[in-house]
């Protein structure tokens, strides 16, 4: 037998060993973004109930965990599918396809970024500028950058609270936090790009007025009862669903809305993805239906059973798109 023949053949081999202990999971697993976490629950849910399929098991562990576990590699032993709350990264595609694993993005909605306090105080109304200067670790002072000096609200801007700067948020593992330095802290650091580098724009304080509250964002929810002074980050679907305890700050002068959200008014709004498995399509059971039931109109569309959970939906055109990737099983790129 050639080398050539032997590496064939032993190719063959792992394959049939990874497909045959994938069939001996017989029930679909997700991991991924605590923010698509309700959403995807959601579907599974209702696709357990309606399939004749097992209901498929969901783990919120955030999106940079849950992009670990899922390219880790090939059979039962590692996940069918991650959500996100933002795009797959070059660094995590390109371990997925080192790994065996061709990928599938499946792009599901849109969600604001909330930045919420209790309803026992008053509403915020801030700048990406300001939130900026309320959470950078470096800003600049008298043309230097310097460790942040800022302790209440009005030292920013004196049409703000006399309130300590308490803002509980997600850790670095979280897509709702990669999200939030780009659209926030990227954008509300323009101004100061001549004194300091994009890295040290992003860069959050730990002085103990930003606190990394986990992946767990109904313990935010939580201490922002507890806390009505304090400001806590986290997707919109879960303000939506803690309206009656908590209201959303006006950032630039808009409301963290669903249409405000929709139109692309909301300044702080990102697209929200689910991914795909190709080599477990096929030896786990149910993957292309439960594909099938997340892409339905009546699913995700504006009518669909996810909006009532707090899903933006796509425009009809991106849906369609989306909706004939997914199920079309098209390899991802970037």
């Amino acid at each position: 037998m050639t080398g050539f023949s032997k590496t064939l053949a032993l190719a063959a081999i792992s394959f049939v060993a990874v497909a045959g202990a994938a069939e001996a999971r017989d029930q679909i697993r997700m991991v991924g973004s605590s923010t698509v976490f309700p959403f995807s629950t959601t579907v599974a849910e209702n696709f357990g109930k309606t399939s004749g399929f097992k209901t498929p098991i969901v783990e919120s562990t955030g999106t940079g965990g849950g992009m670990k576990l899922f390219c880790a590699g090939v059979g039962e032993q590692h996940p069918d599918f991650t959500g996100a709350s933002r795009q797959m990264k070059k660094s995590e595609l390109a371990d997925c396809t080192k790994n065996g694993a061709t990928v599938t993005e499946i792009r599901i909605g849109f969600d604001g970024i909330a930045i919420a306090n209790s309803k026992a105080h008053t509403r915020y109304s801030l700048t990406k500028q300001q939130l900026w200067l309320a959470l950078a670790k470096d800003v600049v002072v008298d043309g230097k950058a310097v460790a942040n000096p800022y302790k209440t609200w009005n030292q920013i801007d004196a049409s703000l609270p006399a309130d300590k700067i308490e803002v509980l948020g997600p850790p670095p593992t979280s897509g709702t936090r990669d999200a939030f330095v780009e659209l926030v802290m990227d954008t509300g650091c323009q101004k100061a790009m001549h004194e300091m580098n994009a890295k040290a724009c992003g860069a959050i304080r730990e002085d103990g007025a930003f606190i990394e509250a986990g992946e767990n964002d109904n313990l935010i929810v939580q201490k922002l009862e507890a806390n009505p002074v304090a400001l806590g980050i986290f997707g919109f679907s879960f303000l939506d669903q803690n309206s009656d305890k908590l209201q959303g700050s006006v950032m630039d002068g808009v409301e963290p809305t669903f249409d405000n959200i929709a139109s692309g008014k909301y300044p702080v709004s990102r697209s929200l993805f689910l991914y795909a498995k190709q080599q477990h399509v096929g030896v786990i059971p149910g993957m292309k239906e439960f594909i099938a039931e997340l892409t339905k109109d009546s699913t995700w569309g504006p009518d669909g059973y996810l909006v009532d959970k707090g899903l933006i939906p796509l425009p009809a055109a991106e849906r369609k798109a989306s909706a004939d990737q997914a199920n079309g099983l098209a390899p991802f790129a970037l």
